[in-house]
């Protein structure tokens, strides 16, 4: 089976996850934000019927599948204008990795509850200073005694304020320079329970609009066990790079999904609009760029599943390169599909009603994180084409 191929398996997922996916809709997230609260209903049942889940392992009440899997269920609660964020984070990021390089115990305590929604956990990797250089991660993890003391800093730090733990990205404490750096990096994973002493947050004001919060997080001589490490502590990038080629593909899968709805917004419109006696798709000015979106998204989850397929056949050096460019591709198609949708509609795409607007800002979301496009475009003239580095 051709990896940019779906099974039959795969369409009647699409399909399933459509029409849940149609009985919530934007309308649905819309009124989460302005409540300021999570879609918990959508996300419940969503794990009710095992979506959530379907990448993890079955015996740890998952489905079975992998990253393909859950990012055809983002993708199409994307495209039906509610996306659960929360799903790169708990699912895709740290049940991949737990369900990878956790222990027996880390696995019975965590995957269950991740699988049925029941437990969530966020992700903490991105530093006020490093920005996407993840080599410059300054927040340290030292041994004292039989535990480990974390301190640093995180931000942007989604869904913290729901979430039982956040698995925490810190170095370890080797022989460092005069700016605290090893000079290499050495990251090691640690679950941190949201009660942990010495672990703080400070919610960040944002104009996007999305019912998941941001945060910055203060670690402060956060005291934990032997086992809240995951993994080995000398794995270092594998076990990284483990949970952020998921991110990356499961950021595509985000944007593609937002893409799709806001051209089908745009299609629908154009079909109906009806200026000089004929409806304004009949135009090619209009008709034109709306194709090219469609081309262009279709593109972009090629590559998508080509990662995804990657990373589940356990090609992790293939799977980085080809999650990158997923991401790249997926964000520079779905900010376009955006920007033509609300075109499309003129001032009607700047209308609370039409609902188009908010995705202005949502769509750039996918240029910049969980790595900006430049940091993508810097991996691929290095690791792929052999360029030397400019940094």
């Amino acid at each position: 089976m051709s990896a940019t191929l779906e099974t039959d398996e795969h369409k009647a997922l699409r399909a399933a996850v459509a029409q849940l996916g149609r009985r919530y809709g934007r309308e649905y997230l819309t009124k989460a934000v302005a409540e300021g609260r999570h879609p918990g209903e959508l996300w419940a049942e969503a794990a009710k019927l095992g979506y959530l889940g379907v990448n993890l392992p079955e015996e740890y009440g998952g489905g079975g599948g992998g990253i393909t899997e859950l990012a055809i269920v983002l993708e199409e609660l994307g495209a039906a204008g509610c996306p659960l964020l929360m799903m790169v984070v708990s699912p895709a990021i740290c049940g991949t990795v737990i369900a990878r390089f956790g222990t027996e115990e880390q696995k019975r305590t965590w995957l269950p509850g991740i699988a049925d929604g029941s437990r969530t956990m966020a992700f903490g990797i991105t530093e006020p200073d490093a920005g996407s250089n993840s080599h410059r991660i300054t927040t340290t993890a030292r041994r004292d005694g039989t535990d480990w003391v974390l301190s640093g800093r995180k931000v942007f730090i989604s869904g913290v304020d729901i979430a039982d733990a956040t698995l925490v990205v810190a170095r370890t404490e080797t022989v460092s320079d005069k700016e605290g750096r090893t000079g290499r990096l050495k990251p090691c994973l640690f679950v941190v329970p949201r009660d942990a002493e010495g672990f703080q947050r400070h919610g960040i004001d944002m104009e996007l609009q999305a019912p998941e919060k941001q945060f910055e997080l203060v670690l402060d001589d956060v005291r934990l066990p032997a086992d809240a490490l995951v993994g080995d502590e000398d794995a270092g990038l594998l076990q990284l790079f483990a949970g952020l080629n998921p991110e990356r593909i499961m950021t595509a899968a985000f944007a593609i999904g937002m893409g799709r709805y806001a051209l089908a917004r745009a299609v629908g419109y154009a079909k109906d609009r009806t200026v000089w006696q004929a409806p304004i798709g009949a135009h090619q000015a209009i008709a034109h760029p709306l194709a090219q979106s469609h081309i262009e998204l279709e593109l972009a989850r090629l590559m998508t599943q080509k990662a995804a397929h990657l990373y589940d056949t356990g090609d992790d050096i293939g799977a980085g390169e080809a999650a990158n460019m997923a991401k790249y591709a997926a964000a520079e198609a779905c900010v376009k599909a955006v920007d033509q949708a609300v075109h499309t509609l003129g001032g009607n795409g700047l209308t609370r009603e039409y609902g188009l607007a908010s995705l202005i800002t949502a769509s750039r979301v996918a240029r910049i994180a969980p790595v900006s496009r430049e940091m993508i475009l810097n991996f691929v003239s290095h690791q792929t084409l052999g360029l030397p580095k400019s940094y």
